[in-house]
């Protein structure tokens, strides 16, 4: 199972490309490590990482209105990681579209 489990692609990740700092966002495994997460990113991207920054975010609880009542629910937690890259590094997501 890999550690990285898909790229998070936001206005906010998008801005920080545009104003020229590497920074990228992840999914991860919520056991990883920050030394997995970096040594993951440099197998598959083949990059230089120059720091990781994780948060779990938690699930938002959620409720619909049915004919039975209110149906209440959450969605998972789930793990964030922040990727710096060294200079002179980029990863470019769409290149195997």
């Amino acid at each position: 199972m890999s550690i990285l489990k898909r790229p998070i692609i936001t206005e906010k990740s998008s801005g920080f490309l545009e104003a020229g700092q590497p920074r990228y966002g992840f999914e991860v495994d919520i056991k990883a490590t920050k030394a997995d997460i970096k040594a993951e990113v440099e197998r598959v991207y083949e990059v230089a990482v120059k720091d990781v920054n994780t948060m779990i975010v938690r699930g938002k609880t959620k409720a619909r209105y049915t004919k039975r009542g209110v149906v209440r629910g959450k969605a998972s937690n789930y793990k964030k990681a922040i990727v710096t890259l060294k200079e002179g590094h980029e990863i470019d997501f769409y290149k195997h579209i």
